[in-house]
């Protein structure tokens, strides 16, 4: 059976807590930034967790090494 490899892309973007949760970037700030309003932009600072169903397609397909 082959190795599983981690998606180079993936352990970018993504990381694991100690817990098993899925943290990734807030979506929507890379450009466009003048048509968003100030409290969107406010809200979408730092990092968030993924939902479930998310959470498990990337640690099953793209992080399968660190569980």
């Amino acid at each position: 059976m082959p190795k599983l490899k981690t998606k180079s892309g993936a352990k970018k973007r993504f990381k694991i807590t100690g817990t098993g949760k899925v943290v990734a970037a807030q979506a929507g700030k890379r450009h466009g930034m003048i048509k968003r309003t100030k409290k969107f932009i406010r809200n979408q600072r730092g990092t968030t967790t993924l939902f479930e169903g998310d959470a498990r397609n990337v640690k099953q397909f793209f992080l399968p090494n660190s569980r």
